[in-house]
């Protein structure tokens, strides 16, 4: 019976054979030396790619392009050698391969001297994209910052992320100080926008020897954690590295960065033209145009006519006329067949079973889990409550509905639930499986699980049975701050209102700061992480930046940097020194922003100038009202100049002068008191004229 089951099963299989799905448009070549190039990718005829920035140039024979020594075959995208194509992936939409540096030997000797070189990526620059925390900003030099910037509609610069590197006071640099230090001779920052063009920015900064400023200087964009302190002393001819890019004298032609880029189609039809019934198009993010996938069912490229194709194989084995010989051999062999199916699938449950157990398991592991674990043992009420399954998560969110979708972006999507409980909770599903995501979801579960206050956002628990782990956090139904700040009314939240909210999240902070058992640093703090209720009461949210504080003698620890621009302090910017006084900056950044309503990343004046050196100018000139938000203008009053000045200190360049986070809290509960103490005057004032009101027209009654 068994032999006849194997013929049978030959019979399926060989009769099931299918001719592969297609790649490309019919009398296309598909294929580039070793790289394959699926539609609406395409070299060689017009009609073989989808559209222009589509077009690809595959050069054969000896050439000086990119490779070292030029030979082989290469796929290049457009018809210039920034960019070598190594791997291009349909199902993921990203294409992989080697990137020229933006800055190659680059000259800048001049402190506060700036370069700024534009990038950009194929014909089509709004086509191809950096994806966000799988690719990273790198320099080498000594006291050399970059940025990465953007053009915003205004045609003003707007500022993603940067980093700036450092070289030992002695002004001689050596391999061993690049290999041993951190962040010595160079530095790397992620990219966490979804840019297509962009420019490069390069300036020296003050503390420059003579000897270090004549280090090569590079600049380039590369796939995270490509890059590092081996690599980085090689490139500067530090010591006898090994060479990683070839020979000393030519790798300045041939210094190739491996690099990801992501995809997405024109708005203009083009890709879409050959689209059949099997696929589904959708846009992935704002700024992209769309994307295609094969229906459930079938598999292939979804951008041919007949690129999705049946994967049921029972349908194949009908449509190559052998369906009649396997419905024979199992009418013959039906009542075996039926046990042996039975005993399958009970072994195939049971086996299903083990290996989902073996997989919680394992991501459970993956997840830290024997943190909460610890934390469970520590306090038992937690313990009770923290631990949330994934059935119950999935019963929560209707198996994660999209009618549950609250919002989302590059890093994640959050969607509306209610627990067993009957708790309504917002939960946090992260998009993106790295290690770092992880670690900044356990660090927020460790935080959170120990803090109990009113202006904090409450974690409700986590599950860590999943390959990202899930949080279970309060559900806050009014958005951010920032959704109320900026947005195109001519009016927003009120002044009285907008004081408040700061003196809920300075306490929040200075909460962390001194009252928790161990003192914690945010690290992140700006208008969109701080969320409202329906009575407008503040709740500082996203903690997976934060760091507990374990100081050495001088109140500061040595960390990468982490935060959004605009709102980092600028000590820790550029020295990499957190300390308590960094969240005191972010602070002041956030009242700025109350109330200017001015974005800190976009905003800049004619001259240049940002946010802070605006508003300190202004406030030195008594000129404050030039910057202050017209609305609170006509309801402020001393208090605004009061709040101003607080902010003022909280934005000082050293971080010594600036205030503690409890001093600022206390001067903004005194603010609020006395503003407080105004209204209550006026409102007894009006009280009494009315009942002085009431007494006479009494009088004139009685008479």
């Amino acid at each position: 019976m068994v032999a006849v089951m194997a013929t049978a099963a030959l019979v399926v299989v060989a009769s099931g054979a299918a001719s592969p799905a297609p790649i490309g448009k019919r009398g296309c070549e598909t294929r580039c030396g070793d790289v394959s190039v699926p539609y609406p990718f395409g070299f060689g005829q017009d009609r073989c790619s989808a559209a222009p920035g589509f077009k690809l140039n595959c050069v054969h024979g000896n050439t000086t392009d990119m490779s070292s020594g030029g030979a082989g075959t290469r796929l290049l995208l457009g018809y210039h050698a920034d960019f070598e194509v190594k791997e291009i992936s349909v199902k993921k939409r990203t294409i992989r391969g080697l990137s020229r540096p933006v800055f190659i030997n680059a000259t800048i000797n001049n402190t506060g001297h700036s370069t700024v070189r534009s990038m950009g990526f194929g014909d089509n620059r709004w086509q191809y994209f950096l994806p966000p925390t799988s690719t990273e900003l790198v320099v080498t030099g000594c006291n050399v910052q970059v940025t990465l910037l953007f053009t915003s509609p205004s045609s003003t610069y707007g500022y993603t992320t940067g980093c700036c590197s450092h070289c030992n006071s002695s002004g001689v640099l050596t391999a061993d100080d690049v290999r041993n230090n951190y962040m010595v001779g160079y530095c790397t920052t992620p990219v966490f926008w979804y840019l297509a063009s962009y420019d490069v920015e390069l300036k020296r900064v003050d503390g420059s020897s003579a000897i270090n400023d004549n280090l090569p200087v590079y600049a380039f964009i590369a796939e995270e954690g490509w890059f590092g302190p081996h690599r980085a002393a090689d490139l500067m001819n530090l010591g006898a590295e090994r060479s990683v890019y070839g020979s000393k004298a030519n790798k300045d032609d041939h210094l190739l960065a491996p690099l990801v880029l992501g995809w997405a189609c024109p708005n203009d039809g083009t890709c879409n033209a050959s689209v059949s019934a099997n696929t589904n198009c959708s846009t992935p993010f704002e700024g992209a145009q769309y994307v295609c996938g094969c229906n459930p069912g079938y598999k292939g490229n979804p951008y041919l006519t007949d690129g999705c194709q049946d994967i049921d194989e029972c349908k194949k084995a009908k449509d190559h006329g052998c369906f009649g010989l396997i419905i024979g051999l199992l009418v013959s062999l039906v009542p075996s067949l039926m046990l042996l199916v039975i005993g399958g699938l009970l072994i195939i449950r049971k086996l299903e079973h083990h290996r989902a157990e073996k997989l919680k398991r394992k991501f459970f592991n993956q997840n830290h889990g024997q943190l909460l674990q610890q934390l469970v043992s520590q306090w038992s009420d937690i313990g009770e409550r923290m631990i949330i399954t994934m059935k119950e998560i999935e019963k929560a969110t209707n198996n994660f509905d999209q009618s549950r979708k609250l919002g989302g972006g590059g890093h994640g999507t959050v969607y509306k639930g209610i627990l067993s409980d009957l708790h309504v909770v917002a939960i946090k599903k992260s998009n993106i499986m790295v290690q770092r995501e992880i670690d900044e979801f356990i660090n927020e579960v460790a935080i959170l699980s120990q803090i109990n206050h009113r202006n904090i956002v409450k974690l409700h628990g986590c599950c860590l049975e999943t390959e990202v782990p899930l949080l279970a956090y309060e559900f806050i139904s009014n958005g951010t701050l920032g959704d109320h700040l900026h947005n195109d009314s001519p009016k927003s939240i009120s002044w009285g209102d907008r004081l408040r909210i700061g003196c809920e999240v300075g306490r929040a902070i200075a909460y962390l700061h001194s009252a928790v058992s161990v003192p914690v640093i945010h690290r992140d703090i700006k208008s969109s992480n701080i969320l409202l209720d329906d009575a407008f009461t503040a709740k500082l949210s996203d903690f997976g930046a934060s760091r507990y504080i374990p100081i050495d003698q001088s109140g500061r620890t040595a960390t990468a940097v982490q935060g959004t621009i605009g709102y980092l302090d600028p000590m820790y910017y550029y020295a990499g020194r957190l300390s308590e006084k960094s969240d005191v900056y972010s602070f002041g950044i956030l009242l700025l922003e109350l109330f200017t309503r001015k974005i800190p990343i976009m905003y800049r004046t004619s001259e240049g100038d940002g946010l802070v050196a605006q508003f300190v100018e202004l406030l030195e000139e008594g000129k404050l009202v030039d910057i202050l938000d017209s609305q609170i203008v006509e309801e402020g009053g001393s208090e605004v100049e009061e709040v101003a000045a607080l902010a003022a200190s909280c934005i000082k360049l050293r971080g010594e002068e600036r205030p503690t986070m409890r001093q600022v809290e206390m001067a903004l509960e005194g603010i609020q008191a006395n503003k407080q103490l105004v209204l209550n005057d006026l409102t007894g004032e009006q009280n009494e004229e009315n009942d002085s009101i009431s007494t006479s027209l009494s009088l004139e009654e009685v008479s």
